[in-house]
């Protein structure tokens, strides 16, 4: 996708929340936008990374936020959202957060979709510009942050029913990203192991003794 396709998709999806206001149609039009971008990345968050990731510098990733900073406050300018943008490096991601401004829950969407479906248009623009995929992360007012920590409690949760109880947990279907954070919990925890089973959209955590 090129910066002037995405800058028509911005377009699009202010046309319509415009006419609307709500946070459904604001959801409706970035999914749209998003859905043949969405699955080409699904499982990234989940499957090991490979060893080109570890090749990134710290500078390659740096120069990933500023590009998408760059093109957030030209969508959030597009579609008159107020927020602010910060940049991060965590690991081997590049980390762009917006936050502070009013009705920020409408980029979120219902369970994050709208929020992914804007990621995966902020990973297009920065690929058009460095001709690298781009594995950044998006977070809007706090959402991701909140979701990370909620599922660590989840995982962990489910990892002490296991220790006591000597059963099996099997928790509720999750995207990649969402079952790799909860596997990461259990791995923390000492006797217990976890796997993921069954398809997507249902593919799910199991926590199990080890």
């Amino acid at each position: 996708m090129t910066d002037s396709a995405a800058t028509e998709s911005a377009v699009e999806i202010e046309t319509k929340s415009e006419s609307t206001g709500s946070a459904s149609d604001v959801e409706s039009s970035v999914a749209v936008v998003g859905d043949d971008v969405a699955d080409t990345a699904s499982d990234a968050a989940e499957t090991p990374e490979s060893d080109d990731a570890d090749d990134d510098s710290d500078d390659d990733l740096v120069e990933e936020g500023e590009i998408a900073g760059d093109y957030l406050e030209q969508l959030l300018d597009v579609l008159d959202f107020d927020g602010d943008i910060d940049l991060d490096v965590e690991g081997d991601r590049a980390i762009v957060s917006i936050d502070g401004g009013r009705d920020l829950a409408k980029l979120v969407g219902r369970k994050g979709e709208v929020l992914d479906a804007l990621q995966e248009l902020t990973r297009l623009a920065v690929q058009q510009s460095t001709g690298d995929r781009s594995r950044l992360m998006l977070d809007i007012a706090g959402w991701r942050a909140q979701r990370r920590a909620d599922l660590t409690a989840q995982g962990q949760e489910a990892a002490r029913k296991v220790l006591e109880s000597g059963e099996r947990e099997v928790l509720t279907p999750m995207t990649p990203f969402e079952r790799k954070i909860v596997h990461d919990a259990v791995a923390g925890i000492e006797g217990v192991a976890s796997e993921s089973e069954g398809v997507e959209p249902s593919r799910r955590v199991v926590v199990i003794k080890a």
